[in-house]
């Protein structure tokens, strides 16, 4: 059983920052990846950042530049420190995982989602 609990989302204006939390616990072999999904309402969930086990790094465009994604490995927790927010930031942001829970097997892991809205 793995769990990924987020934390950290709000309300904010816009030009403001957040930084949102997630952390992994449970029958965790090794973690090759984490990083931040959202969905906004009536689109796509779509990807915001992500970081994998070698530090690589990658972003939306969207998101480049204000956004950043960084990974304590040792907790298993992912954050995304996100400044200069936009109105059009606004979605349910996820937190996943690609993780091993034996050395053979690995799946996707999904926390709960947490708002973040930015007003204008």
């Amino acid at each position: 059983q793995v769990q990924l609990v987020e934390s950290g989302g709000g309300l904010v204006q816009a030009g403001g920052s957040l930084r949102l939390s997630c952390a992994a616990s449970g029958s965790i072999f090794t973690i090759n990846a984490m990083g931040w999904y959202r969905q906004a309402p009536g689109k796509q969930r779509e990807l915001v950042a992500r970081v994998t086990s070698g530090a690589s790094t990658d972003y939306a465009d969207s998101v480049k530049g204000r956004f950043t994604i960084s990974r304590d490995s040792a907790q298993n927790t992912v954050y995304l420190q996100m400044n200069s927010l936009k109105p059009e930031d606004t979605a349910v942001y996820y937190c996943n995982a690609y993780l091993y829970t034996t050395p053979h097997h690995w799946s996707a892991y999904w926390g709960q989602g947490t708002q973040v809205t930015v007003s204008s």
